[in-house]
């Protein structure tokens, strides 16, 4: 049986140093490690790798880091919640969201435009500037298609973006879906609605996605999961999955826990009981912030991909 050993610093340690450490540490420092190396089993098997997240995900600088991992090539298919999707274009068009408090003055912060989502917050000026791009956009996009799925929606958004940091820019960039099965919730939805009421024609079709997402994957494809947080993003991957026989790899990074029956806190053996991921899995969950947890499992990751050569060039 393996023994529990003394973590140490030693002068001039690395991240990926301090993880390779995590092995022996007990706790959630053992999961994280076991995810990390669940992660880089994923990319030496050349699975498909669905990376799912929520919207208070790209309020956080955690924004820049998905982008980058998918221009390395370290994902293949994106699923996220509405919040994402604006918050990453209002991000793009030179927005910035700004460091507030936990223990904020919620009424005072209200009275100044000003709302908060844990210790960050977004003004309402970057929900108006967000609008007003939204009307340029959606315009471009009506001359070319009046009927679009929500993926295909968002490939053209991407497109219109100029910034290295938009995972929706690199991911249209490089032809990865993006889907978001939620669009008709948080502003984004109330835009799609208020444009629609001057051009009836325009449809986004949520559903012609489910096709989409079923078979961006295939039976015969070995499939990975990184989940971050709950959600409908989570689940939509996992059900999309499920439909070409589950994933044969699975990270679940989570605040929630099992004991509340929610998505969010279901673990990665619970989803074995559904079929949504293998029965012979490998699989980790992993709960913590996930702006502390996913930093730390991919840097690892991503050191070791670079040193078998496994990353496409930045």
């Amino acid at each position: 049986m393996k023994k529990v050993k003394d973590f140490l610093w030693k002068p001039g340690m690395t991240a990926e140093e301090c993880v390779d450490r995590f092995d022996s540490l007990g706790y959630q420092a053992i999961e994280l490690y076991e995810a990390s190396e669940v992660v880089l089993k994923m990319k030496d098997s050349g699975a498909k790798i669905f990376l799912t997240f929520t919207s208070n995900m790209i309020t956080s600088g955690l924004r820049g880091f998905f982008a980058q991992l998918i221009k390395l090539g370290a994902v293949d298919v994106i699923v996220t919640t509405s919040g994402s999707i604006e918050e990453d274009i209002m991000k793009a068009v030179g927005e910035e969201f700004e460091i507030s408090s936990f223990n904020a003055d919620d009424v005072y912060m209200h009275e100044k435009g000003e709302n908060r989502i844990g210790n960050l917050l977004i003004r309402n000026e970057s929900y108006m500037k967000f609008e007003d791009k939204m009307s340029d956009y959606l315009k471009k996009i009506y001359e070319k298609q009046k009927r679009i799925a929500v993926s295909e929606l968002l490939k053209e958004l991407g497109l219109m973006l100029n910034d290295e940091n938009s995972f929706l820019y690199q991911a249209a960039k490089r032809n990865i879906p993006v889907f978001c099965p939620g669009i008709a919730d948080s502003a984004i939805g109330f835009h799609l609605f208020m444009f629609q009421q001057d051009h009836p024609d325009f449809i986004v079709d949520t559903i012609q996605d489910i096709k989409n997402a079923i078979f961006c994957s295939s039976n015969d494809e070995r499939k990975g999961l990184i989940a971050l947080g709950g959600s409908i993003s989570k689940h939509y991957a996992v059900f999309s999955a499920l439909l070409s026989g589950g994933f044969e790899y699975a990270v679940y990074m989570t605040t929630s826990h099992q004991s509340s029956g929610s998505f969010a806190g279901a673990t990665t053996q619970e989803a074995k009981s559904w079929g949504k991921i293998k029965d012979d899995a490998e699989a980790a969950t992993v709960i913590g912030d996930v702006t502390i947890t996913f930093p730390l499992m991919m840097i690892r990751v991503l050191e070791k991909l670079k040193q078998k050569g496994l990353l496409k060039s930045i």
